[in-house]
């Protein structure tokens, strides 16, 4: 068989020896130590690159990328007050100002090896002009990404006029995730009822349930608890996210390990967004100040499933950032003490292996024969030195087709008789 595409000497995850990978018709057909014998229209020596899935963005806001500054930048670096820049934002956005920023955002992610990307999107809009956009985005990015939207309540269900029947627009017009915000409703019962909200839509459309939930330093925000008790109640395990929880970092201890015990038992998903987290988050604190980001770390240790997402790319909320997931990744590691050499293989996997578990696409997602060939090769031989490094994403393919390519930077240095005009290589 000649196959369309040759991989030869690959470096996967978790995988000592050097691989040659084969697709054909954009699957994998052959995931094998030596195929010397095979040929293939192309062929690609990645010379002991790491090969792996496809980087997955589990939370972003599609609808608000690329609009730093408008009207006005978030002066306090609160989520309170990007919220309400948010707000003075939303009355002058079109059709195509959304389409426009959610398609180079999404560039930005692919060409960085994002090829599945869950958003939500403000549904607390009479008009819904973000959500009907990104719905032709959707439609229009799917030779190069996944994308996934949540009907995200904003300024709440309860709290804002018809946002019951808002959200249920939403879902009629094709979202494919009942969102929520159950912590930013007037009164803890209001929350309550955000949460048994969501629920009963989602079982209604049968869909599944992604909330951003307890994104707040308070630690009497628990709802995280009420997410779980009616996953239970519904049968909804692995159908359920929970987004940010960073109250979850405000806990006493003794709750925390309650929660977490009760989060496993319902099989809910955990998504942590670093950047957002760790600058929003802490803001009333003056010293000690708190990280703001969920407990990743104990949450994996408990048997909870836990990915990551970028969460804003310049926005009132999150001024900088280039959608780049194994950034985010590097991140939780610093945040989350997760520096052991065992513990970064980990740190990998919440933006690959488990983030597809959250967007429920891991009978799909994988390096093995039989699935789709969607991959990336990174300039660096193992996942330490990619989370060392953030190095470039040399090739980007979905479907067997490659679809990005960056060539990595070098530098010369040229000061010192003995190393002038030597090129530096970081690569090990």
């Amino acid at each position: 068989m000649q196959y369309d595409l040759l991989l030869r000497h690959a470096h996967l995850h978790r995988r000592a020896d050097l691989v040659d990978i084969a697709v054909k018709d954009g699957m994998f057909a052959a995931v094998a130590p030596d195929l010397a014998q095979a040929t293939a229209v192309r062929e690609l020596d990645v010379e002991g690159c790491l090969v792996v899935p496809p980087f997955i963005d589990a939370h972003v806001h599609l609808d608000a990328v690329l609009t730093v500054g408008q009207p006005r930048y978030n002066t306090t670096g609160t989520l309170l007050e990007g919220i309400q820049i948010w707000s003075e934002r939303k009355p002058s956005l079109t059709h195509e100002d959304v389409k426009q920023r959610a398609l180079e955002a999404i560039r930005w992610e692919v060409a960085q090896g994002t090829l599945y990307i869950r958003s939500h999107v403000d549904v607390c809009d009479p008009n819904l002009t973000a959500l009907r956009a990104l719905l032709e985005v959707r439609e229009e990015v799917r030779d190069i990404c996944e994308l996934q939207l949540v009907a995200f309540p904003q300024d709440g269900i309860l709290s804002f006029p018809n946002g019951r029947e808002l959200m249920r627009t939403a879902m009629e017009l094709g979202c494919d995730l009942v969102g929520g915000i159950p912590h930013y409703e007037w009164t803890r019962d209001m929350g309550v009822e955000d949460v048994h909200y969501a629920f009963a839509l989602a079982q209604e459309f049968q869909r599944d349930i992604d909330c951003h939930c307890d994104e707040t330093d308070d630690p009497h925000s628990r709802f995280t608890e009420v997410m779980a008790a009616d996953t239970l109640t519904y049968g909804w395990q692995g159908r359920v996210t929970a987004s940010h929880c960073t109250a979850m970092h405000s806990y006493d201890n003794a709750y925390a390990f309650k929660l977490l015990r009760l989060l496993a038992r319902a099989q809910v998903n955990v998504v942590a967004n670093p950047f957002d987290n760790v600058v929003l988050q802490g803001r009333f604190d003056t010293y000690p100040k708190r990280r703001g980001i969920a407990r990743v770390k104990e949450l994996l240790a408990a048997g909870v499933n836990v990915a990551l997402g970028h969460d804003s790319i310049m926005d009132p909320w999150f001024p900088l950032g280039r959608g780049d997931m194994l950034a985010a990744a590097q991140l939780a590691l610093f945040l989350c003490h997760m520096s052991g050499y065992e513990e970064m293989s980990e740190v990998l996997d919440l933006i690959t292996s488990n983030a597809a578990k959250v967007l429920r696409v891991q009978d799909r997602y994988g390096i093995d024969e039989g699935k789709p060939a969607d991959f990336l090769v990174l300039d660096a031989p193992s996942a330490f030195e990619a989370l060392r490094l953030i190095p470039a994403r040399l090739h980007v393919f979905k479907d067997g087709r490659e679809v990005a390519t960056t060539l990595p930077a070098k530098s010369i240095v040229r000061r010192a008789a003995a190393l002038d005009g030597q090129v530096v290589h970081f690569r090990r």
